[in-house]
């Protein structure tokens, strides 16, 4: 078995409670861990939102397996989430699992660029909650004999395909990012996750921030990123790779 040792705690507990959040919505959910040098990054997709959720660590000493200094594999995300010990900082890597289609699809590892006219993050909350709020009053409105789960479907696309001004980015992806955590309060530059290539942050950027690469767009705050494609993630025709 392959353990990883995280930075400190704080690493584990962030990372298993990313899990548990993932757990929430999937209880089937995998991730995919990609791991160089002290990086480890871990993606998910919670099928709620339809987006791709990206955690980053740090690790205590550089990733090295014999010959191979480099892990990617995708592992059931409730056996990684038993094997995390908090308070030794470490982290066993379960067997692989035949990967979802959306495991074949990443973002670029580089070639991010600004995009401009995101909110600040405390109106990105408000957003959210107005959206929440709306969602509910529409749903208690409805009629006994229209709340059919394709009319509250049809409601919930409506507002979660909404787009952050002019940005492009839809509201469903700072839904995402509220939900899993990554969108609370910043604290200290220690605290905040920026490090780790293989996600796509390294340290000194902005806390919040929107970026595109290609088809990609990414909400990147200090605990970690959404990334949606402009075309929707949607169902991937694509292999495993």
């Amino acid at each position: 078995m392959t353990v990883l040792h995280l930075a400190d705690e704080g690493e584990a507990a962030d990372l298993a409670a990313f899990l548990a959040r993932l757990l929430h919505y999937d209880r089937g959910a995998a991730v995919r861990l990609q791991v160089a040098g002290t990086a480890l990054a871990v993606f998910g997709r919670p099928p709620s939102f339809e987006v791709l959720a990206i955690r980053a660590a740090r690790l205590a000493k550089p990733y090295e397996d014999g010959l191979d200094v480099g892990l990617d594999i995708t592992v059931s995300a409730g056996e990684l989430l038993e094997t995390v010990d908090e308070s030794a900082a470490t982290l066993t890597v379960p067997g692989a699992v035949t990967g979802p289609p959306w495991a074949g699809v990443l973002p670029p590892r580089g070639g991010w660029r600004p995009e401009p006219g995101l909110p600040a993050p405390d109106a990105l909350r408000t957003m959210v909650a107005a959206a929440v709020a709306e969602f509910r009053s529409r749903t208690r409105e409805l009629p006994p004999e229209s709340r059919t789960r394709a009319e509250l479907d049809r409601i919930g696309r409506e507002i979660w395909t909404r787009t952050v001004g002019d940005t492009g980015l839809p509201v469903r992806a700072v839904h995402a990012a509220q939900s899993l955590g990554f969108l609370r309060p910043a604290q200290t530059a220690q605290t905040a996750h920026t490090s780790g290539s293989l996600s796509g942050q390294t340290s000194g950027e902005a806390p919040l921030a929107l970026v595109s690469s290609g088809p990609w767009l990414r909400l990147r705050t200090p605990y970690g990123s959404i990334a949606v494609r402009r075309a929707g993630l949607g169902t991937l025709d694509v292999s495993v790779r």
